[in-house]
C-alpha cells in the first residue's frame, strides 16, 4: 500500500480538532441574556434593601429593632398561627378590642401562614425565618409576574417591566412587603393570575385566582376580574366556534372563586355551627366587625377621616395615607384615560373600592392598596419612554421615600398598620 492510500485509511481515526471557541461578542451576548433573567429578582430585591437599611437605621434611635419591626402587628397573628395552627395560637394575641375567643384566630386567612408553617418543618428553620423566606421567595415571584405584565401590555415593553417591578417594591407602604404579612404572598398570587388572563391561559388564571383567596379577602377583587374577563371570552369564543371553545375560559371563571369561598364557608361554619350556608359564608365579615370594626359602609368612614387629616391633624402618618388615597383615584382615572386593559384596571379598582368602602382602621388604609400594582402602570409606561438617567433618579426618589414612609409608621407611629 502506498503512503498515500495509507494515509488515506488513516485519516478518519484522527481525533477530531478541537471547535474554537466562540466570538468574545457572543459570550458576552450570553452573559447580558443571563443578567437579563435575574433583572426582576435584582431589582425588587435592591429597592427592598433599601427599605429594610432605612428602617435599621430608625429602629435604634426609637429603642426598637429592624426584627420587631418586621414581625409586629398582624405578623405576630400570623407566627402564631402558622407555629400552632388555628386552634393553639399563643393566648397572648387578643382582637383590636382586647379581646380573645376560639374563633378570633379565624379572622386571619390560612395561605400564608399554612405555607410558613410547612416550610418551617420541611427546612427546620424557626418559623420567623420561615415566614421571611416566604415574604422574600413570593415576592420575587411577583416581581417575574409584574414584568411579564409590563411586556404583555399595550405599548409595553421589558423595560416598563421592570419599572413596575420597583415602583411596586417602593409603594408607599412597600415594607410590609418585607414583613411577616400576607400581602407579598397574595401579590404574587394575583400578579400571576392576571398574566395568565393577559395571555388567556383560563385555567390557569382561575387556579391562581383561587389560590389568592386562601391568601387574603382582597381576593374578592381578583375573583370579579378574572371570572369577568374570562366570562366575556367564554360568551366571544361560543359565538365564534361553539361550546366547545368556551369550555376553558368557563372553567377559569368557575374555578376562580374557589378558595375565597371556600374559606369563608369553612371558617363560617367554626363561627357559625348549623346555620345555613349564606349565614355561614358571612360569618368570617361578622368576626371582623365584632373584633376589629370592620366592616363596608361604602366609604362614610374613610371621607369622615380624610376630612379630619386635612383640617386638624399634624401627624405625618395620617397625612400620608390621605395623599395615597387621592394618587390610587387619581391613577384609576388615569389608568381608563391611557386605555391599560380593562381586566387589569378593573382588579385595580377592585382593590381601591374595597380599601376606601372599609370603616376599619384608617391608618391601615395605605398598606391595603399595596396589593392595587396595575393601578402603577401607567406611571411605569411613562418612565420607560425617559431617559434612563431620569428613570433611575425617579425610582431612587421613591425607593428612598417608600423606605422613610414605612419605617416611620413602625417604629415612630405609635398604632397599628
Amino acid at each position: 500500500m502506498s503512503p498515500t492510500e495509507t494515509a488515506a485509511v488513516l485519516e478518519p481515526l484522527q481525533e477530531p480538532r478541537v471547535s474554537q471557541a466562540p466570538p468574545r461578542p457572543f459570550r458576552r451576548e450570553v452573559r447580558w441574556r443571563a443578567l437579563l433573567a435575574f433583572a426582576p429578582a435584582m431589582v425588587y430585591l435592591a429597592v427592598r434593601n433599601v427599605g429594610v437599611i432605612i428602617l435599621m437605621l430608625l429602629a435604634g434611635p426609637n429603642d426598637t429593632t429592624a426584627y420587631r419591626s418586621l414581625t409586629a402587628w398582624d405578623g405576630q397573628w400570623y407566627l402564631g398561627i402558622a407555629s400552632g395552627g388555628y386552634q393553639g395560637a399563643p393566648d397572648s394575641l387578643l382582637d383590636a378590642h382586647g379581646n380573645r375567643t376560639p374563633q378570633t384566630p379565624l379572622a386571619f386567612f390560612p395561605g400564608y401562614p399554612k405555607l410558613t408553617g410547612w416550610v418551617s418543618d420541611v427546612t427546620w428553620l424557626s418559623v420567623s425565618t420561615a415566614a421571611f423566606l416566604v415574604s422574600i421567595a413570593a415576592g420575587i415571584a411577583a416581581a417575574y409576574a409584574l414584568t411579564r405584565i409590563g411586556m404583555l401590555i399595550k405599548g409595553g415593553s421589558r423595560r416598563a417591566g421592570l419599572i413596575l417591578v420597583a415602583l411596586f417594591a417602593a409603594s408607599p407602604m412597600g415594607v410590609v412587603l418585607s414583613m411577616t404579612y400576607s400581602e407579598s404572598l397574595f401579590c404574587a398570587a394575583a400578579a400571576w393570575a392576571l398574566v395568565f388572563v393577559l395571555r388567556r391561559q383560563w385555567l390557569a388564571a382561575g387556579i391562581a385566582c383561587a389560590a389568592a383567596g386562601l391568601v387574603r379577602p382582597t381576593a374578592l377583587a381578583l375573583v370579579v376580574a378574572v371570572g369577568m374577563a374570562a366570562l366575556v371570552c367564554a360568551i366571544t369564543a361560543h359565538r365564534r366556534g361553539g361550546i366547545r371553545t368556551a369550555l376553558r375560559p368557563l372553567a377559569g371563571a368557575l374555578l376562580a372563586p374557589l378558595g375565597l369561598l371556600g374559606y369563608l364557608w369553612w371558617a363560617g361554619a367554626q363561627i357559625r355551627p348549623g346555620e345555613g350556608v349564606f349565614a355561614q359564608l358571612a360569618g368570617w365579615s361578622a368576626l371582623q366587625e365584632r373584633g376589629w370594626d370592620s366592616a363596608f359602609d361604602g366609604g362614610v368612614a374613610t371621607l369622615g377621616f380624610t376630612g379630619d387629616a386635612i383640617a386638624h391633624s399634624d401627624s405625618v402618618h395620617d397625612i400620608g395615607t390621605v395623599l395615597v388615597l387621592f394618587a390610587a383615584v387619581a391613577l384609576v382615572v388615569i389608568g381608563f384615560v391611557r386605555r391599560v386593559e380593562w381586566p387589569l384596571m378593573l382588579y385595580g379598582l377592585g382593590v381601591l373600592v374595597m380599601d376606601l368602602g372599609s370603616n376599619g382602621l384608617m391608618h391601615s388604609k395605605a398598606r391595603l392598596l399595596l396589593p392595587a400594582f396595575t393601578l402603577l402602570i401607567p406611571i411605569a409606561l411613562g418612565l420607560a419612554k425617559r431617559k434612563p438617567a431620569t428613570t433611575v433618579l425617579v425610582l431612587s426618589a421613591a425607593a428612598v421615600l417608600s423606605g422613610w414612609f414605612g419605617a416611620h409608621a413602625l417604629v415612630a407611629w405609635g398604632y397599628a398598620i
